[in-house]
């Protein structure tokens, strides 16, 4: 079997061009014997569209030798002109044969100049796995270098006939598999990529969404237990835009209000968002009974005075929806109900592995339970990490299932000495911003989560990071209850704030703990499953000595 480069392809979902061009890596991989490199972007396609490894080729398949044929993919309906074949896209023509030679030609150049000419041996192939070409004399291709319809069970063996495996290495193979190897890994762009992955994440996690929302019962009591990534926010607002449409009235409500403002800006305006207590201030507020948020049991009074105000017609809603349920307690339940309409619909939304409080979770006596286990969000290498280490601690952990199409993302480790943390920590974030800048990520897209609350955080009260101002909560709320944040150009929260949410690149950090505990493992899970694309752990030494992510991905102190 054909070693391939990247190796996670398997995984990749691919439709349009990039599932052909997956089904042709997948006979690459079956019929090339060991001893060939196929380097391909199809992981890449899937985000991308249109990406290939080097110019027009989307596949560079390299002998044991070293020689190098670059493969051109053509699918769907080639035409025939004078000039040789063209290719229509968008109403523009583009002929293959002139863009193939160009392809030839620049490997060509690029190769001199890295190795010296005559050193190597470059050859270029068309594949049209779906055209039969009827003038090959014609098409501006050397006919014997062109696989079309016709023969497209001979692609391997015309390759191997090529690129023979029985010749001599040439002196630069070697160099020949780190250049296209260098090709391969510097030409995704993380910025460019970072809203096409979120679109792609997305679209995969709306299973969920889809067909949850077609169950039908009565009373309609439905108690999702959901893993992190698994799509329960687009279930929420998917469930918020049918109320709507239907001309009803939902309410959702959540456990944290860094989580409720995110939910505000994606959801219908006409839906009610709140955080529990935010929802206890209104019903205070409207009662006449104004909370002080300067008292320091302000929200212990905030559930008693809406446990106790009677609720009329204004505050009850026809769909109820409650997010982050395993971190409310039993006795909001009951007060909860009666601002629900009666025959109204409740969704109740949690994730047993994000119990960050561990609370006892609450009883539902007989509600209807859906559970699922996939997490579409986390990168593939991430889950399989948490499923190890986490899982170990938290057995329900290592049953989760990895769907999501990237892979291969690379956990960075980065260490401070926990004698000096105020000092040390805040150094080795600094180090983890500049990591995560140099891999292309814009500052909005990098959260900087502490594994501590803000109280024992040594960053909570920093306005700046080295260069980078810091956008974080104060700790204060206005006289409504807001929370007020520092304005800044790269986000500082907790775990437990955060929760919920998600960031292209995550910076877990002041990540120390004596004993890895049930505790220390679930604040793991959370952190680290906000990451979409990348994920940078800066821990004490005692804690990376038991994080087990091994000395070769460590970034501090000097070590790369």
């Amino acid at each position: 079997m054909a070693r391939i480069v990247p190796d996670d392809w398997k995984h990749v979902a691919a439709t349009g061009a990039a599932a052909r061009e997956r089904e042709t890596l997948a006979l690459f991989a079956e019929a090339l014997p060991a001893g060939y490199t196929v380097y391909h972007g199809v992981h890449w396609t899937r985000v991308n569209q249109g990406f290939s490894v080097f110019g027009e080729a989307e596949f560079v398949v390299v002998s044991p030798s070293g020689r190098v044929m670059l493969v051109e993919q053509k699918t769907g309906f080639l035409r025939e002109t004078p000039k040789g074949l063209v290719k229509a896209h968008l109403q523009v023509e583009r002929n293959v044969a002139i863009a193939l030679a160009r392809t030839v030609e620049g490997l060509h150049r690029r190769f001199t100049a890295a190795f010296g000419a005559g050193t190597y041996f470059v050859d270029g192939l068309l594949y049209c796995p779906d055209y039969a070409v009827k003038e090959a004399a014609i098409a501006g291709v050397d006919p014997a270098r062109i696989v079309d319809a016709t023969r497209k069970e001979r692609l391997a063996a015309i390759i191997r006939d090529a690129l023979p495996a029985d010749e001599p290495r040439l002196p630069c193979a070697s160099k020949v598999h780190h250049f296209l190897a260098d090709e391969l890994s510097l030409t995704p762009d993380a910025s460019a990529l970072v809203g096409q992955a979120g679109t792609l994440v997305t679209r995969l996690a709306g299973g969920l969404a889809t067909w949850a929302r077609r169950l039908e019962f009565a009373p309609f009591r439905l108690r999702v237990i959901g893993t992190a990534g698994s799509g329960k926010t687009q279930l929420a607002v998917q469930v918020m835009k049918d109320a709507v449409a239907r001309g009803e009235r939902p309410l959702y409500v959540c456990f944290n209000r860094p989580l409720a403002d995110h939910i505000a800006r994606v959801a219908p305006p006409e839906a009610k968002i709140a955080n529990y207590h935010q929802l206890c201030d209104w019903i205070a507020r409207d009662a006449g009974r104004a909370p002080d948020f300067t008292a320091p049991d302000v929200f212990e009074q905030l559930e008693t005075v809406f446990a106790q105000t009677p609720i009329d017609a204004r505050w009850q809603y026809d769909v109820l929806i409650v997010d982050e349920g395993q971190d409310f307690r039993e006795a909001w339940v009951a007060p909860l109900e009666r601002v629900l309409r009666p025959g109204g619909k409740w969704w109740w939304l949690e994730d047993p592995l994000q119990n960050l409080y561990m609370r006892e979770p609450v009883a539902l006596p007989g509600w209807t339970v859906l559970k699922e286990t996939t997490n579409y969000r986390s990168p593939r290498d991430i889950l399989d990490y948490l499923r190890d280490v986490v899982g170990a601690t938290v057995p329900l952990a290592a049953g989760l299932a990895a769907a999501s199409p990237f892979d291969g993302s690379d956990i960075a480790l980065s260490t401070y000495d926990e004698t000096e943390a105020a000092h040390s920590c805040v150094d080795a974030t600094k180090r983890a911003i500049t990591q995560a800048l140099s891999l292309g990520f814009r500052k909005q897209d990098i959260a900087v989560l502490s594994f501590r609350g803000r109280e024992g955080s040594v960053l909570a009260a920093l306005d700046q990071l080295g260069p980078h101002r810091l956008r974080s909560f104060t700790g204060k709320y206005d006289l409504f209850g807001s929370p007020e944040y520092r304005d800044g150009d790269v986000l500082l929260e907790s775990i437990y704030r955060f929760k919920g949410q998600a960031a292209p690149c995550v910076i877990l950090t002041e990540v120390d703990f004596d004993v890895f505990d049930e505790r220390s493992a679930r604040k793991l899970f959370v952190g680290a499953t906000r990451a979409t694309m990348k994920l940078i752990v800066v821990a004490s030494h005692r804690a990376a000595r038991q994080l087990q992510l091994g000395e070769a991905s460590e970034t501090a102190d000097g070590v790369e």
